[in-house]
């Protein structure tokens, strides 16, 4: 296939571009090039999306097939216009967060709420927090439906993705912190549930979509598992025997132990039942549209090699070593009474 990517520097975009060319397609990205660096194999068009007429060059050309993983409404406003009367197919990857409904386990695309679109004057998300992400992508995806059509149109909605160059510290923070050893804080339950996707899996999938022209609303998510199975996943991927002390929910917030990432953070942990649908969504559609899913011990194999190799870019987020010693204290001696 001749493949445009629209992005192809960075993470999701650059496994994607990467794995095209190992799959002998005729590879395009088109971005700023300012995140990373294009994968060896591909043309690189060097375009600022800011501009609504950067990609009109490339009208003239024909694709198969185009990605899109923008979070910007007039980007893939620009992107649509110009491109597509020339494609086959458009794949445009969203994301979970465009749900209104994060209580809830089991669902699916075909049947949660969405937020609603953002509002007229937000183009994309906002502040450090991300504000109006979820309604931006919500905006996003009526634009492609609209223009490409359900059959021409694969909207993906990936949750966490995982793996080799992942930015941000939720799934390395445990990698990290597994690698080291000696008693590790395990917050909440052993049955609490975890959801996430390969990134070279996620990849795989999109190009399945192009080849296959498949149409329609996915999520773009692993099947869920229990924090157990993640945690001694991470550990037989990485060949080491965890001791694992297991800290209720209520303790850690009431000594300012956060949720998901950042700084003083538990990655990967969220609150319950205020989010048990955030991590717990049903994966068997994706599965049935031909998402294969790796081991995990292979996705920490690839992520831990990844990191040994590129140290500066690993994220150094998640509860500090010196943190997590006191937490555990405390949560002896509260015991031990």
């Amino acid at each position: 296939m001749r493949i445009l990517i629209l992005g192809g520097t960075r993470f999701l975009g650059r496994a994607t571009a990467q794995l095209a060319v190992e799959q002998g397609h005729d590879v395009t990205c088109a971005a700023r090039g300012v995140s990373g660096v294009a994968p060896a194999g591909v043309r690189f068009v060097p375009v600022d999306r800011d501009d609504p007429e950067a990609l009109v060059p490339l009208a003239g050309e024909s694709f198969d097939a185009v990605v899109d993983v923008t979070r910007q409404i007039s980007h893939a406003s620009h992107a649509l216009a110009a491109l597509a009367d020339h494609v086959g197919h458009w794949s445009n990857v969203s994301t979970i967060s465009v749900y209104a409904d994060n209580t809830t386990p089991g669902q699916t695309a075909t049947d949660a709420p969405v937020l609603p679109p953002a509002p007229a004057d937000v183009d994309g998300p906002v502040g450090p927090d991300h504000r109006w992400y979820g309604e931006c992508k919500v905006s996003i995806e009526r634009l492609v439906r609209e223009r490409m059509g359900v059959d021409r149109s694969f909207i993906c909605r990936a949750g966490l993705i995982v793996g080799a160059e992942d930015p941000s510290d939720r799934f390395p923070y445990w990698v990290r912190r597994l690698s080291a050893g000696g008693e590790v804080l395990a917050p909440g339950r052993p049955s609490d549930r975890v959801q996430f996707v390969d990134v070279a899996d996620l990849a795989r999938w999109l190009l399945h979509a192009a080849d296959t022209r498949l149409g329609g609303t996915y999520d773009g998510v692993g099947p869920a598992m229990s924090r157990a199975d993640l945690l001694n996943g991470v550990a037989a991927g990485l060949g080491v025997d965890p001791v694992l002390t297991w800290v209720d929910q209520e303790f850690l917030l009431a000594h300012d132990v956060r949720e998901w990432s950042g700084e003083r953070a538990l990655p990967l942990w969220v609150r319950l039942p205020e989010s048990a649908g955030l991590l717990d969504r049903d994966a068997r559609p994706a599965r049935d549209a031909g998402l294969a899913v790796r081991p995990l011990p292979d996705t920490v194999r690839a992520t831990a090699s990844w990191m040994r190799a590129h140290p500066a870019d690993v994220r150094q987020g998640g509860l500090d070593p010196a943190d997590e010693a006191a937490v555990l204290r405390e949560w002896q001696a509260v015991r031990d009474r």
